[in-house]
């Protein structure tokens, strides 16, 4: 089975430590989050994986080679102006020929990728999302009144909303609405299919998913790291 990584990102929330080092190979406890990232594919089934580079492609190539020592064939594409996060698998036209999982390469998550994989195949839909619940604390409490009385008060409640868990699976047929050579992102291309009334499928996931986007994103993953992966054999050390 088949995943691209997005991996091309310029991590600029997460100055100064991008400015020696891309984001995907940011060490979480003992290994990069790519690693990681690459580990938690592979003990799902997924065999070929494709590394989406650009900034500071040179790093990932030299760490990574050809990923015979994870267990995977691995193959790197840098692209030579930004693409977005659906542009880059234009690189890869030719050899996405079955369904393939794309991914952020800043994602921590536990997901199983065989159960989406499964679920978005059995789906009459050739584009598959994954969505997260995410309940954010309100630090305030809420007054509601009519007039000049207050009717009700709820002491902080907490909002939740289903968020993109930056986790896809396309099935071929869709590369063609994907232009070559041009910024493209996920977001347009799903409002572009349900501009179209084309179906686009959703997996709700309740593993353990994170975004490390800034700073305290990433403290949170070094936090986590240990309870959710230090024993799970992702990667080799």
């Amino acid at each position: 089975m088949q995943a691209v990584i997005l991996a091309g990102g310029l991590g600029t929330r997460l100055r100064p430590f991008t400015e020696v080092i891309p984001k995907p190979l940011l060490p979480i406890g003992e290994k990069s989050l790519l690693e990681i990232q690459i580990g938690r594919l592979r003990n799902c089934g997924f065999d070929e994986i494709y590394l989406a580079t650009s900034y500071k492609a040179e790093y990932i190539s030299n760490f990574f080679g050809d990923g015979s020592q994870y267990g995977v064939k691995l193959q790197i594409s840098k692209e030579k102006t930004p693409l977005g996060t659906a542009g880059p698998v234009m690189l890869l036209r030719d050899k996405l020929t079955n369904p393939f999982v794309l991914m952020n390469g800043d994602i921590l998550s536990t997901i199983d990728f065989s159960k989406l994989y499964q679920f978005a195949l059995a789906a009459r839909a050739d584009l598959c999302v994954a969505i997260k619940k995410i309940i954010t604390p309100y630090d305030f409490g809420r007054i509601q009144f009519n007039g000049d009385f207050v009717t009700d008060i709820e002491e902080k409640p907490s909002f939740e909303n289903w968020v993109l868990a930056g986790i896809y699976v396309l099935k071929p047929p869709l590369l063609s609405l994907i232009p070559e050579n041009e910024y493209f992102g996920m977001d347009t291309l799903i409002k572009n299919m349900l501009a179209a009334k084309r179906p686009v499928a959703k997996y709700a996931m309740d593993e353990y998913w994170l975004d490390i986007g800034q700073i305290p994103d990433y403290e949170k993953a070094q936090e986590e790291y240990r309870t959710h992966f230090a024993d799970q054999g992702d990667a080799p050390s």
